[in-house]
Parts: structure tokens; sequence; C-alpha cells
């Protein structure tokens, strides 16, 4: 049996956790979401740091993150895992709600796989999220570090 890889939450906003949490539970995606909710506790995660120093040795299927959030917004983090050889094929997609040309374009020069802006509309976000973590979690593949 293959075990299945988690999906990292990167967000700060207990609301937008919240849905998408229900929006990947909905479908019956059997991955672990581990949450962190800024860019610092994210960047120790990864790097196993800190309180992550002991957690088990593996990367996330794919990283959901906001781009607004306290400490290192998810701008600077996606730079860090897209510089580091141990990190830059995990895939991350920034799910957030800045419509922001100058956002949009600083997360695909540094290689963002997918930039989905949140929908307003819940049942739109619902679905958005959904399809996401069906598709990077499922059945992206992604080579092993």
């Amino acid at each position: 049996m293959i075990a299945l890889k988690k999906i990292l939450l990167i967000e700060d906003n207990p609301n937008d956790i919240e849905l998408t949490l229900e929006a990947l539970a909905e479908h019956n995606l059997a991955n672990r979401v581990v949450i962190l909710n800024d860019g610092v506790e994210a960047i120790e995660y990864l790097h196993y740091e800190g309180s992550y120093k002991n957690r088990e040795k593996e990367n996330p299927a794919v990283i959901l993150m906001d781009i607004k959030m306290p400490r290192m917004d998810g701008i600077e983090v996606l730079q860090k895992i897209k510089t580091s050889n141990e990190l830059k094929t995990i895939p991350v997609v920034m799910l957030t709600s800045s419509r922001e040309e100058p956002d949009l374009k600083k997360c695909y020069d540094l290689g963002v796989n997918a930039y989905v802006v949140k929908p307003v509309n819940f049942k739109d976000f619902f679905e958005a999220v959904k399809t996401l973590g069906i598709f990077w979690a499922v059945l992206n593949e992604i080579p092993n570090n």
C-alpha cells in the first residue's frame, strides 16, 4: 500500500483554513493536512527546525499557501522553497485573495506551480479547493528527494 503524502496548508485566516479542510474532506481525500499559520513556521517545518526538528522525514505532496501572512509572507516562502535543492520540486499553489498583477508575476517568476485567486463565493471556493486537492495531492507525480 502506498502511503499518501501530506498536504501542507500555510494560511493565517481561520475561516479559510476551515473552508479548505471541509472542501478537501468532502471529496474524501485521505491525505493528512498539516496547517501552519505563517511563513516562518513554514520554513521551520520544511527544514526540520525548531519544534519540527523531529518530524517525519518527508516532503508534502503539495503546498497550498496564502500570500498575505504575518512574520514572512508567501512570496518570501516561495522564494526560499524554489531556491532550495531539497524543496524546489514540491508543487506550490498560491491560494490567495490577491489579484495584484505584481504578486502574480513575482510568483511565476519564482517558479510557482499555480496561482489561484480565492473566490468570494463560498461554493466556488469549495470547488476550487476540491479540484486543487485532487490534482496536486492525488494525480500529480513528483520525484522523490
